[in-house]
C-alpha cells in the first residue's frame, strides 16, 4: 500500500493521521528525559491509539483532552512515570506535537 505524502494544502483528517503516524518513533527514556524536566510529556494510555490522540492535540479539541484527562488515560508525566521508565530502561512510543511530546509506553520495552 502506498500513502501519499500530504501537501500543505491538503487539510484532510487521513492527511494529518498519516503525516502523525510517520512521525512516531520508538525512543528510549534515557533520550526523553531532559524534556519530562521540562514538563513537556504527556502519557497515553497502552491500550488508546497515540495517534489518534495526538490528532486531537494539533486540532486543539479541549474537550476531548479534557475528557481523556478525567478519565486518566492522559495525563502529565509524574515522577512515578519517570522513575519506572528510567528503572527499566523503556522505550516509549512517542510524537512530537509542539510544544507537547505524547509518549506510550511499549509492552515489549525494559
Amino acid at each position: 500500500m502506498t500513502i501519499d505524502t500530504p501537501t500543505s494544502n491538503d487539510s484532510g483528517d487521513e492527511s494529518m493521521e498519516q503525516k502523525l503516524n510517520r512521525e512516531t518513533a520508538k525512543i528510549e527514556w534515557n533520550e526523553l528525559a531532559r524534556l519530562f524536566a521540562t514538563g513537556v510529556v504527556i502519557v497515553v494510555q497502552d491500550g488508546l491509539d497515540l495517534v489518534s490522540i495526538a490528532k486531537s492535540f494539533v486540532e486543539d479539541d479541549r474537550k476531548r483532552i479534557s475528557i481523556l484527562m478525567k478519565r486518566n488515560q492522559v495525563w502529565k508525566a509524574t515522577d512515578e512515570d519517570a522513575i519506572k521508565w528510567n528503572a527499566s530502561n523503556a522505550a516509549v512510543w512517542a510524537v512530537v506535537v509542539s510544544p507537547w511530546v505524547l509518549v506510550q509506553g511499549s509492552r515489549d520495552a525494559g
